[in-house]
C-alpha cells in the first residue's frame, strides 16, 4: 500500500512541475530577449537584458493576455515614460534618474478609442 500512495505521490507532483512553463531566451542584437510565462501559456512579460541588466522596451501583460505595465530600462534603470493600466484609468509615470518625476491618471472616459 505504501508503494502506491508513493507513486500516487511522486505521479501527482511530476505533473505540477511538468504544468511550470520555463522562461524562453534568445539573442537578438547582442542583447536577451526575455520571455516569462503564466502557468497556463500566456505571455506575462517580455524584455531585453544588455550585460545582464533590464535594456530597453519591457512588457508585462495580465492573465488574460490585456496589457498591465510598459515601459523601458537603461542598463538596469528606469527612463522616460512608462505605461500602467488597470480596470479604471492608464496612468503615465515619467522616470528621470530611475525616479519617478512625475504621474498622470487617465481615466477610461478620457481615452480615445479606434
Amino acid at each position: 500500500m505504501k508503494k502506491i500512495v508513493i507513486a500516487a505521490v511522486l505521479l501527482v507532483s511530476g505533473m505540477m512541475a511538468a504544468q511550470e512553463v520555463k522562461p524562453k531566451y534568445e539573442v537578438v542584437d547582442q542583447m536577451v530577449k526575455a520571455t516569462y510565462f503564466y502557468d497556463n501559456g500566456q505571455v506575462k512579460q517580455e524584455g531585453f537584458y544588455l550585460d545582464g541588466k533590464l535594456h530597453g522596451k519591457w512588457v508585462s501583460y495580465n492573465q488574460d493576455g490585456t496589457k498591465q505595465a510598459m515601459g523601458e530600462y537603461e542598463n538596469g534603470n528606469k527612463t522616460g515614460k512608462w505605461f500602467f493600466w488597470n480596470d479604471s484609468a492608464l496612468n503615465e509615470v515619467d522616470f528621470a534618474n530611475s525616479r519617478i518625476a512625475e504621474v498622470k491618471k487617465w481615466s477610461k472616459e478620457a481615452l480615445v478609442r479606434n
